[in-house]
């Protein structure tokens, strides 16, 4: 079973979203399943886990509406607020009924307080998850919130955490630290993972080539193994610099010396937990 362990929609008729902007025609109109189903059946991909765009409990309603309608979805990693904990634990007990409710993941890196995830409300609402079983996704952007990453990660040893993106290096500029090293140390801690995703996005969106990515790919292979990384597309957003067929294949062949099988597939439904659907 091959997952694409990270994949959006949105609708820009029904939902208030504050991203993307008029500015980014790629992108500005709505994306629904009708217009992914085709892309996966032509990469071979069987499952997708859809993440949330927005911190909203509408738009997480809205996904697994979308997953109750489609088999090819295979789990939604939705938003609840962490920063309010009494209210997020109204939520988890509401969305953990729902069998395809696999994670929570917040817009940090939207947030105007580069420390908002260590915020002691945050990290009591992160305990729930922990408590929960229920995994968190870190969309970062800054080396603090890898910092960050090491730090929840820590304090809750038996929350299973995974880093969006690979933590968003600096491709187009060709820097590999601060990065490298701050992705090594989240990587010691075992109850992280991470998702080799939205890197062409990272790269010259005009320009990229597959070497340009491979010093990035290499070094994740390197601190997490086979067993830790996870194929996430992170279509629709990757248009914006190729298509879904172009991303599968080069991120295929840059994991290609992984076990394949784990990584393409394995560790998604392991750490989302799909034998529960």
């Amino acid at each position: 079973m091959i997952v694409d362990a990270h994949q959006h929609f949105w609708n820009l008729e029904t939902g208030d979203y504050t991203w993307p902007t008029p500015d980014l025609p790629a992108l500005y109109r709505t994306f629904g399943p009708e217009d992914l189903a085709p892309e996966l059946a032509a990469a071979g991909v069987d499952r997708t886990v859809v993440v949330q765009a927005d911190d909203s409990f509408w738009e997480t309603d809205a996904m697994l509406a979308h997953a109750e309608a489609h088999d090819f979805i295979a789990g939604v990693v939705g938003w609840v607020p962490l920063d309010r904990p009494d209210e997020a634990a109204h939520a988890l007990d509401r969305y953990r009924r729902h069998p395809k409710f696999v994670g929570v993941r917040h817009l940090i890196h939207t947030e105007p307080d580069p420390d908002w995830l260590v915020r002691d409300s945050v990290l009591e609402g992160l305990g729930l998850l922990a408590e929960a079983g229920v995994p968190f996704d870190v969309v970062s952007l800054l080396p603090r919130h890898l910092e960050h990453v090491v730090t929840i990660a820590e304090r809750h040893p038996s929350l299973q955490v995974v880093v969006d993106h690979l933590s968003k290096p600096r491709i187009a500029a060709g820097e590999l630290e601060p990065w490298a090293a701050g992705l090594r140390a989240a990587a010691e801690l075992p109850n992280v993972h991470a998702k080799v995703s939205g890197l062409v996005t990272e790269a010259d969106h005009e320009h990229w080539t597959v070497e340009d990515l491979r010093p990035y790919v290499e070094h994740a292979v390197e601190v997490f193994g086979a067993d830790r990384l996870m194929f996430g597309s992170d279509w629709p957003v990757l248009l914006l610099a190729a298509d879904y067929q172009t991303v599968f294949t080069v991120y295929s062949a840059l994991l290609g010396a992984t076990d394949r099988s784990k990584v393409l597939g394995g560790n998604a439904a392991r750490f989302y937990g799909f034998s529960k659907i």
